[in-house]
Order: structure tokens, then C-alpha cells, then sequence
């Protein structure tokens, strides 16, 4: 290997040094330049090379060639005159032409390089696969996707026969015959779907040198087509529901113009298709708000809204929602319901509960709400009761759920796919109770001279009879009653044939039955033969904390009934709720949330203390009662107590809220805190 001494460190010293440190038949042995920091200098300390500001310091018979880069000629004299003749001198215009052709190659090598590099890239970047053979059918080239779809990487591919990773490729004869081919479908091995393009690769000469393949993967977008097909079979089917709809829907956008109407819609509101699309939603509204820009302002459901649409001013009831995907609001979709035919279907519906309440029950044991130990042994007793065929005697006060319970017994029972009958002892006169119950012959009753009457122990027979408040019952009928429970036969008013019937009795009653044995009032025999199954329903009052449970029962029950959405009850209202004794009961409760449903808004979905009727506290709260109930939460009760010590302490006080902090020895904020929390404040 030949020595090289490099003098002058400048650009044209630092590209021959950077050029031979590429190569390795020349040993760079050092560099020469007055200048310790110039170019050539510095890259020769990295790589550990000799350098000197005077040539002389190197051993001349060392050296093979120098390279004279000072720019000047006239050193190449100098040079010359101290080397040996065996040493090659490059003269300064020689070297610096080299330098020129070393920067045009790393230049050119570079730029090749790049361009290698892109296409290289956008080989591998394609989304579509290629692979090449060449005359010998093994694989030349292979982009990233091809080895994707075949599952493969590229190292293992190059250089192997095609056969070995696409058994049925045929480029091999693409090769032989030099024919192209296009889009053609081809199984993989690994269960894909491609479809491919095959071309000869022909080179300068004319000659074929191989052949090469393009294709892509379409078992996405043969599933992707099925998709589509899908979707457009359900938007088709989505379609179709909503054009057959009976109710009218109508669909606006963010904007609130409308999009979307079905014939109902026409049908119900007068208006055509041109009267509302692209119009603002208001456009079919002649009394009211548009709900439509209600939900889109709030991004929240309206439902049961009350309005006149269309310019026959048709009442309506509209149920509104917010369309929002992917947390964009994008429209929003109205029914609305005619209530002409909503009138006319809940009148056909209270004539079917009229004819279903005579004949079957309608509530179960699920359906009475109680958590109470009182209530609880209640159900006990209930649900053993049903098992059996024992006569059942429903004590308690008025209002107590005492029919529920009779309705429960039945649907628990085997009797259940039977009839259950419920009469009102108390709301019927003896005859016409008499009448009913046990039924007639033809003639036997003045004033109906033909027909004869099965009576209601015939028609519950193998069923359940509900006898509500027994303790009405004449002498009379309670003497044909026990007949009944004993002998199991009915006999009818002008009748001389018992007629056997099989029917289990449940009798209920809010009277002090003890009290009307002592005063004669009721049989004895009779009281016994009823009260072998006694079941004692305690009252509301016993079991407060089973209110919020109740409440939200009923709540559910009378949005029916009044098409309302009320969702909740406040805290403060519960609490007004568990104040008062309730006299009246659950059938109390349930007329003060009906009363106060009707001073709430259509739109309000929670009832609060500004609508319950707080007269119902008037008694409690000016005797200052305060019941204390063992069954109740601790907390409840502290609540119960210190909400009646404040109202004592303010009336003393006469209102005056600084005298009253002042005596219950509080702070005024404490005090204002307090009245706001129990409703107090005046």
C-alpha cells in the first residue's frame, strides 16, 4: 500500500483526504498546512493522522505521493526538489482538477443515492403489491405490501422460486410467452383474494428478462361491498318503517330546517312536503314553540308536549329528540301522536279495563312496596295465604292497599288463570247487593219480568270473590253468605235448586269487627269462618320510610294516566311527604302527587315543594306534633324533630328569625340554613 502525503489543509486538502479515507489502497500518512485549524487538519486528528505545519518533518523516504493543494505551482518545484525521485508529485492544478472530479462523484453518488432512496420509498410506500421474477421464475424484487399480503418478510422471498410462496402464480408463463395480462382474480394460500396484473419485463436489447406482477388485496372490499349492500338493504328497510308509519314523524337538521316527513305527517298536520322542507321547524307550529329547536338548543329529549300544528289547528302531543353521533349534534327527529285518536283509544281502553277488572286480577306481590317489619310479615302471611285455599280476611284502614293485597293472593294462587270478581259491599243497596251476588230466577224480581241473572259466586266459580268492606253486610246477606262459605252453593232469589259453585273468598274490611260482634251487628259463626287466615295491613304512618319507594311507583303510574314525564321527587319534598301522619294513606298519598302533577309544567321533570299542597301539614304543624317511629331511620327522625322545634321556635317568636337564632342559641346563617333545608322559610 502506497504512503500519501497531503500538503495544504484547505476545502481542496479536506475533499482528497475525505476521498482516500474512502479507499483502501492509499495510506494517508499526514497533513501538511501553516494553519493548525483548517479543514484537511482537524479530520486528519479525528482519524489519528499525522500533521505538521512544515513537510520537512516527514520522512521523505516514507513517502509515495504528495498531493500539492496550496494553490500555488511554484511550490511544486519545492517539493520536487526535496523528495525522492520515486516519489509522485501532484502538481496544484492537477490536484485541484481532482478535487473538482472527487466533489462531481460524491456529488453524482449522493444524488444517486437520494434517488435510490425515493424510489426505494415509493416502492415500499405503494398500497398495491409487486413482485418480479426473473428468467429462472425466482424472485428478483418485492415491495413491503406484496410481502404483507403473502404474509411473508422480504429477505426470506428474494432469490426463492415464485411457486414457493404463490403455488398458482402464473409468471412463469408471462415470462414464455411475453403476453400481458390484466386484472385477473387469484387465490392466496393464506385464504385472500387479490387481483393481479402480469407483464413481460423486456430489457434494452429487445430480449425478455423476466416478468413482474402488480395486484392488490380485495377481500376488504369485496366485504366492504357486502357492507354497503347491507346498509343499503337497512336504510331501504329504515325507509320504508318510516314512510308506513301511523305516527307522524318529521326530522330537522342542526340548522332547524326540516329534512324529513312521512304521509302521516301530511295526513295529521294538513301540510305538504314543499310547506316544510327546507323550511324552518317553527313552519308547521300554529300555537306553541317549535319543540324541534328546543332539543336542538338544549341537545335533550322533549317528550309529551302539548301544541295546535298545521292550519287546521291540530291538537297534538310531540315526543322530540336530539340525532348526535359521535358527540355531534347533527339534527333532531319528532313524533307526533294525534290526540283525536288518542282520545278514542283511551276510551276504548278504560271500557276494556272496566270489563278486565271484573273478571281477572290486576296487580301481584311485586307490585306492593314495602320494607317495613310490619309490612314485610304482611307479605309473609299474603304469599302463605296464596298457597292455599283458606278464606282470607284483609284488615286495615282505609287507603292501606287492601284490594292490592286481594289481587296479589289471586294472581299467587293456583286460581290464578281464573276469574277474579270484586265487589263493593258498602256501594250497593241490600237488594241490588243481593241481586248481584247471588243472582235471580225469571220473575223473582218486581219490575223485570223476563231473563234470569247468574250471580257473582256463579261467575268466580273455581276463581277468587273479593268482598270488600264485609262489615256492611246485612244479617240477611251475611246468613247467605255462610251458607256459601259452608255449604259451597249459591241459591238464587226465587230459586229452589242450590247450584254448587267452588269459590275462595278474600273479604276485607277497615271496621272494628270485635266492636260489632259485642253490639249484635255481625254473626259470630260468620266471623270465624272468615277471620281463619286474618292478614293486619299496617297504615302509612307506620312505615314512612317506605314513602320514597311508593312515591316513585306512583309517579310512574300517573304519568300514564296524564301523559306527563316526571322523573324524580326532591329531597325536600320526601321530606314534606314523611312529616305528615297521612291519614288517608297510600290513597292519600296518591291524590297529593296527583294534585300537585297538576300545578307542574308540561316540560318539568322534577316535583318539588312548590307543588305539593301544604295544607295537608296545617294540623301537624300547628299542634306541633312530632311522632316519633321506631321503624324509621335514625336520621329521619332527628330531621322530624328539629324541623318541629324550629317551627315551635319561630312561631313563639312570631317570625322574627334573629329573635328565634337567638333563643335556640344558633347563629342566624345556622338558622336561615336550617328553615331553607325543612321548607320553613316564610
Amino acid at each position: 500500500m502506497q504512503t500519501v502525503l497531503i500538503v495544504g489543509g484547505g476545502v481542496g486538502g479536506s475533499a482528497i483526504l475525505k476521498t482516500l479515507l474512502e479507499t483502501d489502497y492509499l495510506d494517508v500518512h499526514g497533513v501538511v498546512d501553516l494553519h493548525m485549524d483548517a479543514p484537511a487538519v482537524l479530520t486528519a486528528r479525528s482519524h489519528g493522522i499525522s500533521v505538521a505545519e512544515d513537510y520537512r518533518k516527514f520522512n521523505k523516504a516514507d513517502i509515495d505521493i504528495v498531493f500539492n493543494v496550496t494553490g500555488s505551482d511554484s511550490f511544486y518545484q519545492e517539493l520536487k526538489t526535496y523528495f525522492l525521485k520515486k516519489t509522485v508529485i501532484v502538481p496544484g492544478s492537477l490536484a485541484n482538477v481532482l478535487v473538482r472530479l472527487l466533489e462531481e462523484k460524491e456529488h453524482f453518488i449522493n444524488r444517486l443515492s437520494k434517488e435510490s432512496r425515493r424510489e426505494k420509498i415509493i416502492f415500499n410506500s405503494i398500497e398495491e403489491g409487486m413482485i418480479g421474477i426473473d428468467k429462472t421464475s425466482h424472485i428478483t424484487f418485492i415491495n413491503k405490501s406484496a410481502a404483507r399480503m403473502l404474509e411473508v418478510t422480504v429477505d426470506e422471498t428474494l432469490g426463492k422460486h415464485i411457486h414457493e410462496f404463490i403455488s398458482l402464480s402464473e409468471l412463469p408463463r408471462i415470462y414464455e410467452t411475453g403476453r400481458t395480462e390484466l386484472n385477473k382474480e387469484l387465490p392466496l394460500e393464506n385464504g385472500s383474494r387479490i387481483v393481479t396484473s402480469r407483464f413481460p419485463m423486456i430489457g434494452d436489447d429487445g430480449e425478455i428478462i423476466g416478468a413482474f406482477a402488480v395486484f392488490k388485496d380485495i377481500t376488504e372490499v369485496v366485504a366492504l361491498a357486502e357492507e354497503i349492500t347491507d346498509l343499503k338493504e337497512v336504510q331501504t328497510m329504515l325507509e320504508a318503517i318510516i314512510q308506513s308509519s301511523d305516527d307522524a314523524i318529521s326530522v330537522v337538521d342542526e340548522k332547524g330546517n326540516g329534512l324529513l316527513v312521512n304521509p302521516a305527517y301530511t295526513r295529521i298536520t294538513g301540510l305538504q312536503m314543499k310547506d316544510v322542507i327546507g323550511q324552518p321547524a317553527s313552519a308547521d307550529i300554529s300555537e306553541g314553540e317549535s319543540m324541534h329547536l328546543k332539543a336542538l338548543q338544549t341537545r335533550k329529549p322533549v317528550r309529551g308536549v302539548n301544541l295546535k300544528v298545521g292550519p287546521s289547528n291540530r291538537e297534538v302531543i310531540v315526543n322530540v329528540a336530539p340525532i348526535i353521533v359521535d358527540n355531534k349534534l347533527k339534527g333532531s327527529v319528532g313524533v307526533i301522536h294525534d290526540t283525536t285518536e288518542i282520545r278514542s283509544l283511551m276510551k276504548e281502553l278504560d271500557r276494556a279495563r272496566s270489563i278486565i277488572r271484573t273478571l281477572e286480577s290486576k296487580y301481584t306481590f311485586d307490585d306492593i312496596i314495602g320494607l317495613s317489619s310490619e309490612m314485610q310479615l304482611s307479605l309473609q302471611q299474603a304469599k302463605l295465604a296464596a298457597q292455599t285455599l283458606v278464606t282470607v280476611l284483609l284488615r286495615g284502614e282505609s287507603g292501606t292497599g287492601k284490594e292490592l293485597f286481594a289481587h296479589a293472593i289471586h294472581s299467587a294462587s293456583e286460581r290464578k288463570y281464573n276469574k277474579f270478581v270484586r265487589v263493593n259491599c258498602a256501594a250497593l243497596s241490600e237488594e241490588l247487593l243481593e241481586s248481584e251476588l247471588f243472582g235471580y230466577e225469571e220473575g223473582a224480581i218486581p219490575g223485570i219480568k223476563t231473563g234470569e241473572k247468574r250471580g257473582l259466586f256463579e261467575e268466580a266459580n273455581n276463581g277468587s270473590i273479593f268482598l270488600d268492606e264485609i262489615g256492611e253486610l246485612s244479617s240477611m246477606l251475611q246468613s247467605k253468605l255462610l251458607r256459601v262459605l259452608q255449604e259451597h252453593e249459591t241459591l238464587r232469589i226465587g230459586g229452589s235448586k242450590p247450584i254448587p259453585v267452588n269459590v275462595r273468598v278474600i273479604a276485607s274490611t277497615n271496621a272494628n269487627m270485635e266492636k260489632a260482634l259485642l253490639e249484635g251487628k255481625f254473626r259470630e259463626d260468620l266471623y270465624y269462618r272468615l277471620n281463619r287466615m286474618p292478614i293486619l295491613i299496617p297504615p302509612l304512618r307506620n312505615r314512612k320510610q317506605d314513602i320514597p319507594r311508593i312515591t316513585g311507583r306512583l309517579l310512574l303510574k300517573l304519568n300514564q294516566e296524564y301523559g306527563r314525564s316526571v322523573e324524580s321527587i326532591s329531597d325536600k319534598a320526601l321530606q314534606y311527604l314523611r312529616v305528615y301522619d297521612w291519614p288517608g294513606n297510600v290513597r292519600e298519598l296518591e291524590n297529593v302527587l296527583s294534585r300537585s302533577m297538576i300545578f307542574m309544567q308540561m316540560n318539568d321533570r322534577v316535583l318539588t315543594e312548590e307543588h305539593i299542597p301544604l295544607s295537608m301539614l296545617r294540623v301537624a304543624e300547628a299542634k306541633n306534633e312530632v311522632l316519633i317511629q321506631s321503624s324509621m331511620p335514625l336520621q329521619e327522625q332527628l330531621d322530624t324533630v328539629e324541623r318541629g322545634i324550629l317551627h315551635h321556635a319561630l312561631k313563639q317568636a312570631n317570625g322574627n328569625k334573629s329573635k328565634t337564632a337567638k333563643q335556640l342559641e344558633i347563629s342566624l346563617r345556622t338558622l336561615y340554613y336550617k328553615l331553607e333545608k325543612y321548607g320553613l322559610m316564610q
